[in-house]
């Protein structure tokens, strides 16, 4: 009867364990409309921006700009978006591994190579191992906000603008569905010139002060918007990642309470079985 009584006790943990991954399940089905509607929503004045940002910095009479100095790439910073808790899945190691070997294919081609984690898993993760850490931005996804965003961004430009760095890339997941995302090394300083195709002529525009003026004025905000763009990117596909990971471990908690519960009854049926046994061998000798 212990075999039965601890097979009942783990049944009864399992049902409480899929109690929880089911509500984990829900709460992230609830926060994920919310980070779905939100990174939907910025996306075209996102890429509306970088497009047109991409069409002004193409222009070589812009090329004397701090913030679009083609330089060799000696000092280079990884900017890694992971999350602050677990429990979603794939999420995590897809960014930490994809800096991993960003790292080590082109230890060799730069000088340092640092990195700036925003979310506590990557900092766990990277702790540990033989890479530089810059700066660990904390408290970040428990809000994300656009001024949150800025203060990451200006922390890059600063750096970069200041000689200290080459180039900036960020290194996040970017939200494709609830089931999928994808990895995403996006280059954010410096500012990426939109590719021109030959016979093409880039659109013009009416500056208003100047030049100057209006690159020193939208710049900064430009990559303000990208840093919270991918912010929102990567809360989308945690709050996916995560919904799609209790999701099994609820099934599987099923599955597995099916399978003690039959070797239950299996266990409880040997016991009848074993009894009757030993009360007709009982009687026959009275």
């Amino acid at each position: 009867m212990a075999n039965l009584k601890a097979i009942r006790t783990r049944i009864g943990s399992v049902k409480n364990t899929q109690q929880i991954t089911k509500a984990m399940k829900m709460v992230a089905a609830a926060r994920l409309r919310k980070a779905q509607q939100s990174i939907e929503t910025l996306r075209p004045y996102a890429y509306g921006t970088r497009d047109i940002i991409g069409q002004l910095v193409a222009r070589a009479d812009f090329s004397d700009h701090p913030l679009l100095a083609q330089r060799e790439p000696k000092n280079v910073e990884l900017m890694v978006f992971t999350s602050d808790r677990g429990l979603c899945g794939g999420f995590n190691s897809t960014v930490n591994r994809t800096t991993e070997r960003y790292v080590k294919a082109n230890e060799k081609g730069h000088e340092s190579i640092a990195l700036d984690i925003i979310g506590r898993k990557g900092f766990d993760y990277f702790k540990r191992r033989d890479i530089t850490i810059g700066t660990h931005f904390k408290d970040v996804l428990t809000n994300v906000s656009q001024d949150k965003a800025s203060e990451i961004a200006e922390h890059a430009t600063r750096r970069f603008v200041d000689g200290e760095l080459d180039a900036v890339y960020c290194v996040y997941n970017e939200f494709k569905s609830a089931i999928s995302q994808e990895i995403v090394v996006e280059q954010l300083l410096p500012i990426v010139p939109v590719q021109v195709d030959q016979g093409k002529f880039l659109q013009e525009f009416i500056y208003e002060p100047g030049k100057r003026e209006i690159m020193d004025a939208v710049l900064p905000g430009h990559l303000t918007v990208q840093v919270y763009r991918m912010l929102l990117e990567s809360v989308a596909s945690e709050m996916g990642a995560r919904m799609s990971a209790m999701d099994s471990a609820t099934k599987n908690a099923g599955d597995l309470i099916d399978r003690l519960t039959l070797e239950f009854n299996r266990a409880r049926q040997a016991a009848i079985t074993t009894e009757l046994t030993e009360i007709i061998s009982g009687a026959e000798a009275l």
